[in-house]
């Protein structure tokens, strides 16, 4: 097989709830520009569009998107309903809600408990949909979920919502949301070079609950929102060189080897990354190779 004929189900799958996903999904932040949000230059629309579609061609059923992905001129979630409408039964659609943008693309305070109906409903709005499959309620410092975790438990009650998830949490929030609603999700970030404690015990608690754990930021590590990093260490640069693979590639392995309950989303506005990133799916790391990345991973700690 070449990068090309490898399709997402060569990663596996895992059920969000009752939606089956391949372990390796598609991350929409960067579909709008050269970095997320306004950090960088707008993307070609066309470009983004062949993104999506190369994608579902190969398999991708899980895209994790928000509204408040938007550049000056692109809009995440409108180039997913332009590029996919009318969707395919199997494709599942994540959202988050909790922080938002203005029209300026300021970033405004975290939304209230009572606003999140109005955050559903955008994203219903720009993707066309009459309910969303997966909604993450992204946490903004609130020392507590509850209130807006049970919001959102309402909408799904309503059915604008078929199943819920959380995200930027620790321990005690996932045991507060289980309290109100069933969880299928956990985002958090988490990357190979980007040591935490609290990510790592998230990460061990979701696998006890059958819970996907879906890290964001992955392959960007440090740069998080900023423009992908063109450097990486020596340990994932010889991994890289005996698999034939990129160093992205090593970083999306390494992060689907963390567990079976485990989530990969890397973003992409390339469309020949789109197809690098899913024949990661497709690589196997030795016991050796695991060990010395898991030591690049716990070596800041």
């Amino acid at each position: 097989m070449t990068a090309d004929t490898i399709t997402a189900d060569a990663s596996g799958t895992w059920e969000l709830g009752d939606l089956p996903v391949h372990r390796i999904g598609l991350g929409a932040m960067r579909l709008t520009g050269s970095a997320a949000f306004h950090l960088g230059t707008p993307s070609d629309r066309e470009r983004s569009i062949a993104v999506l579609r190369r994608a579902v061609e190969l398999g991708v059923n899980h895209i994790d998107t928000a509204a408040f992905y938007f550049s000056a001129t692109r809009s995440a979630n409108e180039l997913i309903n332009t590029a996919l409408a009318p969707y395919a039964d199997d494709l599942v659609i994540t959202t988050k809600v909790g922080p938002f943008r203005d029209y300026h693309g300021e970033w405004g305070a975290s939304a209230r408990p009572d606003q999140l109906r109005g955050h559903v409903e955008e994203n219903l709005r720009q993707l066309g949909r009459d309910h969303l499959d997966v909604v993450n309620l992204r946490r903004m410092r609130q020392d507590s979920i509850a209130e807006h975790f049970g919001a959102l438990a309402e909408l799904r009650e309503a059915g604008l919502i078929r199943h819920l998830g959380i995200s930027g949490v620790e321990p005690r929030h996932l045991a507060e949301a289980l309290e109100i609603a069933p969880v299928v999700c956990v985002q958090n970030r988490y990357a190979l070079d980007r040591p935490d404690p609290v990510d790592d015990e998230m990460l061990r608690l979701c696998g006890e609950h059958g819970i996907a754990f879906v890290p964001f930021f992955a392959v960007a590590g440090q740069a998080g929102p900023q423009a992908a990093p063109d450097t990486h260490g020596d340990e994932v640069r010889s991994i890289a060189r005996a698999h034939g693979a990129t160093p992205a590639q090593i970083r999306i392995a390494w992060t689907l080897h963390q567990g079976p309950h485990v989530l990969a989303i890397p973003g992409t506005g390339n469309p020949a990354h789109v197809t690098q990133n899913i024949a990661a799916g497709a690589l196997h790391l030795t016991p050796e190779e695991l060990a010395r990345l898991n030591a690049v991973h716990d070596a800041d700690r």
